[in-house]
């Protein structure tokens, strides 16, 4: 292999059996996505050896944007193997190798979620090439391969496809050592494929098995006691910033000794992992979560009218809060919160607390002595004035009515890729999730029921101002109906 002749990898890390690998994938998430090529470069001794590639059939359409970038559409892949028909050749190529790649835990992310589809493991030595440029080369910000190739002066023959990508990772090894030396290449190699460390409780065996996917994850202690839920859009990486952070915070550093075990829930869009990570909070009320623990004190505030002019009264949320003809502000865990939001909407908008019950005492308020008052206690601005500017500072923390006639579903990949899930949203609450018209009528059947879920909402609100419309299915009607409509 001409392109390879030159070649000679001196660091003792680098003379055993390499595998250089790059992947062209349909998007970005190993729990979503699938390859479309595979490419593998082969190394022994500190010469290449073996190339290797071949398409992939991924089962689901290429992107537009992913075909304009890679140039594989779904034409090139009509014929190709699914990933079952080569695993045995990808296993055989990878197998007793350091596995080498730029952006390593993408490539191996996604290899090890194919082989998991199969019922199979895959475990390897890893060495990400740019985490080793940014120890060689602490001067440089930018370290994408790109920028590599231009800084060496390396060439590719088909930048963006698996095999091209590939044969670039031997020569630019080759070029660190050239630049820097074999011995602080050496050192550089040892300490980017250092890995994590783990809790001394816990299995080494569970820094391959977490999953660079996005989902839930629980830690569990003594005796199966749930300690903590959490949510990540990559659960290793952020499990293992759990275990990092134990060295410099005490609450992380009391969690890491308590951890026995760990597990998790992969999900198939952030959606879905938020919904999940709130419900399982509230459900089983683990010791180190706060932030989403239920409370029945979660209320509003609304404006009651009265003969002096409007007047902020805490309020219980409920269904009927979200009605178009109402005007109810929160959501608040507490009427304490509840207070605290209203005082410091009215000091930031110069409104009279006197006037909406956030002072006592005769004669004007505080803030009007400090000038920071208009007087409405006073009667020096008019009561309708000073209505009309408290709705206007609260104008932000509105509750949003429910934009619907009746119950939703919202779509999201299934985390196993295999269809699609349905969230099911009524009044802002999830009732529930779903794979067919049977269990969402099933969901429907039982209705919501509970307290109001203030997180629940604030979840939900803010995921339909940014949904693609044809992820979202109007589930009101009969049952014939909604099995219609999620054909």
């Amino acid at each position: 292999m001409p392109q390879h002749a030159n070649i000679h990898l001196l660091a003792p890390a680098l003379q055993g059996p390499l595998a250089c690998v790059d992947l062209e994938t349909t998007g970005g998430l190993a729990a979503q996505h699938r390859i479309i090529e595979v490419g593998i470069v082969l190394l022994d001794g500190g010469r290449v050896v073996e190339e290797w590639s071949s398409l992939v059939q991924p089962s689901v359409r290429i992107p537009p944007a992913i075909a304009a970038f890679t140039g594989i559409d779904d034409a090139m892949v009509a014929e190709a193997p699914p990933f079952a028909a080569i695993a045995a050749e990808v296993r055989h190529r990878l197998e007793g190798r350091l596995f080498i790649a730029h952006n390593a835990r993408f490539d191996y992310g996604f290899l090890r979620a194919e082989f998991r589809l199969l019922g199979q493991r895959l475990r390897a030595p890893v060495l990400c090439t740019v985490k080793l440029s940014r120890g060689l080369f602490p001067e440089h910000k930018r370290h994408n391969l790109d920028t590599l190739m231009e800084r060496f002066g390396l060439d590719c023959t088909a930048r963006h496809r698996a095999l091209g990508d590939a044969r670039v990772l031997p020569a630019l090894l080759a070029a660190m050592q050239d630049s820097r030396g074999p011995e602080p290449l050496e050192a550089a190699v040892q300490e980017a494929m250092r890995e994590p460390r783990l809790p001394p409780q816990l299995s080494p065996e569970l820094a391959d098995d977490l999953p660079e996917a996005l989902g839930v994850y629980l830690f569990h202690g003594e005796g199966g006691a749930l300690l903590y839920v959490g949510k990540s859009r990559n659960i290793r990486s952020r499990v293992f910033d759990h275990f990092a952070a134990a060295h410099r915070d005490g609450k992380e550093m009391r969690l890491a000794r308590q951890v026995r075990d760990v597990k998790w829930i992969e999900t198939g869009g952030e959606f879905g992992a938020l919904l999940l990570e709130s419900r399982l909070v509230k459900e089983l009320a683990p010791a180190h979560n706060r932030q989403l623990r239920s409370s029945a004190d979660t209320c509003g505030l609304e404006l009651k009218p009265t003969t002096e002019g409007l007047q902020p009264v805490v309020v219980p949320l409920d269904a009927d809060s979200f009605a178009p003809d109402r005007a109810v502000y929160g959501p608040f865990r507490s009427q304490r919160d509840a207070r605290r939001a209203l005082e410091g909407k009215a000091r930031e908008a110069g409104l009279c607390l006197k006037v909406i019950g956030c002072e006592s005492g005769e004669g004007s308020c505080f803030a009007f002595q400090l000038r920071k008052c208009r007087g409405a206690c006073v009667g020096r601005e008019p009561r309708a004035l000073h209505d009309a500017r408290l709705q206007l500072a609260l104008a932000s923390l509105r509750l949003k009515a429910w934009p619907f006639v009746g119950p939703v579903g919202i779509r999201e990949p299934a985390p196993d890729r295999s269809g699609t899930v349905i969230h099911v949203i009524d009044r802002w609450q999830h009732l529930g999730s779903a794979r067919d018209a049977r269990e969402i009528d099933a969901l429907l059947a039982t209705g919501g029921g509970g307290a109001f879920d203030a997180d629940g909402y604030r979840i939900v609100a803010r995921h339909l101002q940014r949904i693609d419309p044809r992820e979202l299915i109007v589930l009101d009607g009969s049952p014939s109906d909604r099995s219609r409509r999620l054909a």
